[in-house]
C-alpha cells in the first residue's frame, strides 16, 4: 500500500514538473519578439488575410458609452530601432466633459492584448464617463512584436528610448491636440504594459503625475528575454535596489513619483516578489518626500456573495505629508489578471477589488505643477480612415 501511494505521489510530482516547464517555455517564447516583417512579407500577409475572411480578428465589441471612442495613428520617429514609425492608438473622451481641461489616464495593455481588449477588460471608459477624464490606449504593433508585448526589458528602453520614447511622444501629441490638463496626466498598465508605464513615468516624471502598476516585474534588472523571464519568476536579490539608485543618480532633480502597485498572490507569470521589490525601488526614488519609510498596513476582508464579490486584500501605504505617496496592494487568490475586470476575457478577473477605481481614486489626489508641461513640437497624428 505504501509503495502504491509513493508511486502515485511521484507520478503527480512529475506531472506538475512537466506542466511548470511547459508554462515556463510558453512564457519565455512570449518574450522573444518576432522579427519585423519585410515589406514584401507584409503585402503577402495582407493578401492572404483578405482571401480568408474568417482568419481576420474582429475588434472586440465594447459596452455602449456616450462619449467619443476614436482610433488614430501617431507618426513617431523610429526611436533608434527597426520598428514601425507609426503607432496606432485609441482615445476615449467622455460626453460628460465640462469646459475645464480634462485629466488624462494612459493605459498600456499587456502581451496578447489590444487596446479594445484592455478597454473592455478594465471598464476604464465607463469609469472615465462617470468621473470625467480622458483615456489613451497606445497599441504595440504586431510587426514590432508578434505577441504585442512592449519591449520593457530591452536596454535601450530601460534607458528611455524605444517604446518609452514613442509613448512619451504620443502623450505629448494627444495632450496638445485635445487641450487636456497637462498637470494631471497619469499612466498605468498590466504586466508588460505596467513595466513600460513604470519606465515612461521614471524617464518623464515632469509629465506624469502618478503611476499605476498592475502585475509588473521590477525595473532596471533585465536586458534580454532570458533575464526578463528570470526577473518575472524570481525577482532579484539586490540588483533592484542598485537599479533604483542608478535612476536617482541619473536625475538629481527627480521630483518623486506617486505610485500604486496591485498584484495577485497567485500570479504564476509575474511572481508576487516583484511587487515587494517594486515597492522598495519606489521608496528609494521617493525617499526625499517620505515622512517615514514605515508603511501603514491595512487589511480588507473578502466577499464571496452579493452583487460585487471581492477577494480579500492587504495594503501597505507610505505617506508624503497627508497624501499616500506609495501604496502596495496584495490581492488574495488573484492570478495574472486585471482585478475586478470584465468576465470571460483573457487576463481579466471579475472578482474585485476594482483595480480601475482604485487607480483613479489614487490618481485624483496627485498633480504636477502647471509650469512643467509637455513639449508642443511633436509630429501630428494621421486620423483613422
Amino acid at each position: 500500500m505504501a509503495k502504491s501511494l509513493s508511486s502515485l505521489w511521484l507520478k503527480s510530482v512529475r506531472r506538475m514538473g512537466r506542466a511548470q516547464q511547459a508554462q515556463g517555455r510558453r512564457l519565455l517564447q512570449s518574450l522573444v519578439p518576432k522579427p519585423v516583417r519585410a515589406p514584401a512579407a507584409q503585402v503577402a500577409r495582407r493578401i492572404k488575410s483578405s482571401k480568408v475572411a474568417t482568419s481576420v480578428r474582429k475588434p472586440r465589441a465594447l459596452p455602449e458609452v456616450p462619449g467619443s471612442w476614436q482610433k488614430a495613428w501617431f507618426s513617431a520617429s523610429d526611436a533608434g530601432e527597426l520598428a514601425p514609425a507609426r503607432m496606432a492608438y485609441w482615445l476615449y473622451l467622455p460626453a460628460s466633459a465640462g469646459q475645464s481641461p480634462l485629466p488624462l489616464v494612459v493605459m498600456l495593455h499587456g502581451c496578447q492584448q489590444s487596446p479594445t481588449d484592455f478597454a473592455a477588460s478594465t471598464r476604464m471608459n465607463q469609469l472615465a464617463e462617470r468621473k470625467g477624464f480622458a483615456v489613451l490606449y497606445p497599441q504595440q504593433s504586431g510587426d514590432a512584436d508578434s505577441h504585442r508585448c512592449w519591449h520593457w526589458y530591452k536596454r535601450q528602453t530601460q534607458q528611455g528610448g524605444g517604446d518609452v520614447q514613442r509613448v512619451a511622444g504620443l502623450i505629448a501629441h494627444v495632450q496638445r491636440k485635445h487641450a487636456l490638463d497637462r498637470s494631471r496626466s497619469y499612466i498605468a498598465g498590466l504586466s508588460a504594459g505596467a513595466a513600460l508605464a513604470t519606465l515612461v513615468a521614471l524617464h518623464h516624471p515632469e509629465h506624469i503625475a502618478a503611476l499605476g502598476i498592475h502585475s509588473a516585474p521590477v525595473f532596471g534588472t533585465a536586458d534580454s528575454p532570458v533575464s526578463a523571464y528570470r526577473a518575472m519568476q524570481h525577482g532579484t536579490r539586490l540588483a533592484h535596489i542598485a537599479a533604483a539608485h542608478a535612476v536617482a543618480h541619473s536625475q538629481p532633480q527627480f521630483p518623486g513619483m506617486p505610485a500604486i502597485i496591485l498584484h495577485g498572490d497567485r500570479d504564476a507569470v509575474v511572481r508576487r516578489i516583484n511587487a515587494a521589490q517594486l515597492f522598495d525601488q519606489l521608496k528609494v526614488l521617493n525617499a526625499p518626500l517620505l515622512g517615514s519609510a514605515l508603511p501603514v498596513l491595512r487589511s480588507y476582508p473578502g466577499r464571496s456573495g452579493g452583487r460585487r464579490p471581492r477577494h480579500a486584500y492587504t495594503s501597505a501605504s507610505v505617506y508624503a505629508g497627508r497624501k499616500p505617496q506609495l501604496v502596495c496592494c496584495e490581492i488574495a487568490g488573484l492570478g495574472h489578471a486585471w482585478s475586478g475586470g470584465a468576465g470571460q476575457l483573457a487576463f481579466s478577473a471579475p472578482e474585485g477589488p476594482d483595480a480601475s477605481l482604485m487607480l483613479w481614486t489614487f490618481f485624483a489626489r496627485h498633480h504636477r505643477p502647471r509650469a512643467t508641461q509637455l513639449p508642443d513640437a511633436m509630429p501630428d497624428a494621421a486620423p483613422s480612415p
